[in-house]
């Protein structure tokens, strides 16, 4: 069953890189190629950066800039429009990105093909690398949580769990057997930042009652994909990547389009960046 289902995101994968390959002048939006593949749209991005190595816009940029490399050797088009086709509104911008890619100058690349050099576009190295990660499927049981919304970028969520923390300190809720949580709505590849949508959370009792900006609701009740994520909350979003594109193919589940749950270990006033641990619950279906 795994490897058939391995197979099936494959293929899956495998639409959508041939159709970015064919579209490579268009912008094509997330429902559109979340369709082709037949994945969930709010996972998209996770999995095609888990499976492919890089996030969808760093392969779109490179196969553009490949693609420019192959005109300049082939074609007398003047620098500027391989420049304007590759999606670069500046020459010296187009430049910088070519060298960082080919490690030389457009004009250089170009000089070279004619003079008989071999200058082969190069391949962004793909390290798609399984970290050591121990994913497991877990049964979150109904959980009631208070929770304050933000909207904006993630890391501007400070003001809710303020918020939130004043509300549940009078209340006796910030001792030791606190449970904080953070429901991720959107992923931050394919949200614009400010309409990225985060819950922070603290687990209530079943009867608490919303108060002001302070709501209540019900969250888990399913399974999920569950990891442990050590380091910063900057870098989540690998391992993000990690369940969903390299432990999904293989595992024989599919994801659900519900929010993904932040489960908070450590007190991130107290403990140091690297130090801090996550559990990363990824609904599945």
């Amino acid at each position: 069953m795994n490897d058939e289902l391995r197979e099936t995101y494959a293929e899956r994968l495998n639409r959508v890189l041939d159709h970015l390959e064919r579209h490579l002048d268009d912008d094509p939006s997330l429902e559109e190629l979340a369709g082709v593949a037949c994945f969930s749209p709010y996972h998209f991005h996770r999995i095609f950066t888990g499976m492919v190595g890089e996030s969808l816009g760093a392969h779109l940029r490179r196969l553009r800039l490949q693609r420019a490399g192959h005109r300049l050797q082939f074609t007398a088009l003047p620098v500027t429009r391989v420049a304007l086709d590759a999606g670069y509104e500046s020459l010296e911008a187009f430049s910088r990105a070519f060298r960082a890619q080919f490690g030389m100058a457009p004009s250089r690349w170009r000089e070279a093909a004619r003079a008989g050099a071999t200058a082969t576009p190069g391949t962004a190295a793909r390290h798609k690398g399984e970290p050591t990660m121990d994913v497991n499927v877990k049964t979150l049981p109904e959980t009631t949580v208070a929770y304050v919304r933000h909207t904006g970028p993630y890391m501007g969520c400070g003001a809710a769990w303020e918020r939130l923390c004043a509300w549940a300190g009078p209340r006796g809720l910030l001792g030791p057997q606190a449970r904080f949580l953070g429901l991720s709505h959107d992923d931050p590849e394919s949200t614009p930042p400010e309409r990225v949508r985060y819950d922070a959370c603290i687990a209530v009792a079943p009867q608490t009652r919303p108060e002001g900006d302070v709501g209540v609701k019900t969250v888990g009740g399913g399974q999920y994909a569950v990891v442990l994520h050590q380091g910063p909350y900057e870098t989540m979003h690998a391992t993000y990547a990690h369940v969903c594109g390299v432990w999904g193919p293989g595992s024989g589940r599919e994801f659900s389009p519900q929010p993904s749950v932040e489960i908070y270990l450590r007190d991130p006033a107290i403990t140091p960046p690297q130090e801090l641990l996550t559990e990363i619950w990824v609904p599945l279906l």
